[in-house]
């Protein structure tokens, strides 16, 4: 399979007339959904509201042009607001474009280096945990627009808690009017689509919002009073890029999660219209919109798991639907910007709210706590406090770490040697003469249980030991230590060690460390009979 491989050019090929109606009425619809989300993800991100309408126009142009699913949206995500926002706060826009264009380029090396498949070495418990965590983060990051605070002495909280402390110093500073705006928008979010799904929701709470502050001349915050929106085109900006090991690890973070984010959408989307998308070429796509969005004004762009969803209810079925969704949103950020100054704030926290909430799949992370192993509950936790304490990099690093050592554990503790002295095989108990010891291993032979094939015990009777393995689907290199001196004990005391029943990954490596002619060919049995008959031919 090629590398690269954009499913456009695949769609097209049986393209008509009929589905470029649906997918145009479909990239409408979703461009009608993304403006007001780019916007206030922009806002949560603490750049400029047009940036986010550039990122949902550059880089969704760009991976529905060379991307690898038939109807992924990109644009900016809440899973990058405070990742974002941190950035900016430490190393300004230039730092952001900077880190940007470095987590493109690492995403377009993971595509040629096909990783595209890793994403299912990352635990669901993980990805549960970060994605709750970050929507805890972001509803935080919300409060103080929601509840009209305050803050004194110029405050700029970047991280979290620092957010959470703030905003409860400054409780007293409580904007009543603000409350009420972001209530009834709230309220407006939740109901609208129980009317009526054609028209988006969050269209009609800005509308409303915008009709209340102005109508009953509240006061109120407003996008206007403390932003500078433009509808000016993007423009070519290279940045400095002597930011750039400064910046790496932010770029490292960003890439990290475009990507597990991209191809989690792709996975749903998948679900949905019954069909395969091609992990690698998205990702290379991915990394192309990021350097293009990065290059042209925006911020750090993602597969938007809801707006694909919106695109596939609403008939798209190819990339022309995102195509169109750029479009759309290019003419809207000519035409119609200038109007964004007259969103009310807590509007914008109202929707970054619900989106929070539509994302952290709190019913998910519920079901996991109460019917998951006590390992992937730890897991789970400790992933979704570490994302909202410290970032994500840190969460994904160590509960990737503690998912593996749980892992570790629990093959260990399916991994055993027992002593027997009889079998039942075919029905009949099988006698086991003194002289002959039979172990039986079973699980996978690695380094945390190597140590117990050095536990086996013989007797001063005792002249062939069997080691029973058909239960052993793999050894690594420590195990093989481990029997290579258990057998050479046996050896100096005059025992011969026979291996009944050795599987293919444990041959192969056996027979690559040396372990086969130390053995001996002729004690290398195919099954448990004739490795009692070879050990009674030792006996006599």
């Amino acid at each position: 399979m090629k590398i690269f491989s954009p499913m456009l050019f695949t769609d097209l090929k049986n393209y008509s007339k009929e589905q470029f109606l649906k997918d145009v009425v479909s990239g409408i619809i979703v461009a009608i959904i993304a403006l007001p989300l780019s916007i206030a993800l922009a806002i949560a991100s603490g750049v400029t509201p047009e940036m986010g309408i550039y990122t949902a126009i550059i880089a969704g142009f760009i991976v529905s042009l060379l991307g690898g699913s038939n109807v992924q949206i990109t644009g900016p995500t809440a899973a990058f607001a405070t990742i974002v926002a941190g950035v900016v706060a430490k190393n300004g826009l230039e730092g952001l474009a900077v880190a940007t264009v470095i987590a493109g380029i690492l995403l377009i090396i993971m595509g040629i280096l096909k990783f595209g498949n890793l994403i299912r070495f990352i635990p669901f418990t993980i990805t549960t945990g970060f994605t709750a965590g970050i929507a805890l983060t972001l509803v935080i990051g919300q409060l103080k627009d929601f509840f009209g605070i305050t803050y004194q002495n110029g405050e700029s909280p970047i991280e979290t808690l620092e957010k959470a402390k703030a905003f409860i110093t400054n409780i007293g500073t409580i904007n009543y009017q603000a409350i009420i705006v972001g209530v009834v928008c709230l309220a407006v979010l939740i109901l609208w689509p129980k009317v009526t799904e054609k028209i988006p929701a969050s269209l009609i709470a800005v509308l409303v919002g915008i009709a209340m502050v102005k109508g009953f001349n509240m006061k109120v915050n407003t996008i206007g009073d403390l932003y500078t929106v433009g509808s000016t085109l993007p423009k070519l900006h290279i940045p400095n890029f002597a930011l750039a090991k400064k910046v790496l690890p932010d770029a490292v973070t960003i890439a990290i999660l475009a990507g597990i984010e991209s191809l989690l959408s792709c996975v749903v989307a998948d679900g949905m219209i019954k069909k395969h998308h091609r992990s690698n070429t998205e990702l290379i796509a991915q990394g192309c919109a990021n350097i293009g969005s990065a290059l042209l004004g925006g911020i750090p762009a993602t597969g938007a798991i809801a707006r694909t969803a919106a695109n596939i209810k609403n008939g798209g079925k190819t990339p022309v639907s995102g195509i169109v969704h750029s479009v759309v949103l290019l003419a809207v950020l000519v035409a119609l910007m200038k109007y964004a100054a007259f969103i009310p704030m807590p509007v914008i926290a109202a929707i970054l709210i619900q989106v929070a909430y539509n994302m952290c799949q709190w019913r998910q992370f519920v079901y996991l706590v109460k019917t998951s192993p006590k390992s992937d509950i730890i897991v789970l936790v400790v992933t979704f406090l570490l994302t909202v304490i410290f970032d994500l990099v840190v969460a994904i690093e160590i509960g990737i770490a503690i998912a593996c050592v749980m892992f570790l554990k629990r093959m260990s503790e399916e991994s055993k040697i027992e002593s027997w002295t009889y079998d039942e095989t075919g029905g009949e108990l099988m006698d086991v003469p003194k002289h002959i010891s039979v172990y039986e291993l079973s699980g996978p032979l690695f380094f945390a249980v190597a140590g117990n094939i050095e536990m086996i015990k013989t007797k001063k009777f005792t002249k062939v030991v069997i080691l029973r393995m058909r239960s052993v689907p793999s050894i690594d290199t420590d195990a093989i230590k481990c029997l290579t001196s258990f057998i050479k004990k046996c050896k100096k005391k005059g025992i011969t060690v026979v291996l009944s029943h050795v599987n293919s990954q444990p041959i192969k490596a056996m027979q690559k460390a040396g372990l086969t002619k130390l053995v001996g060919k002729d004690n290398f049995c195919k099954n448990i009979e004739a490795a009692m008959k070879r050990g009674i031919e030792l006996g006599e």
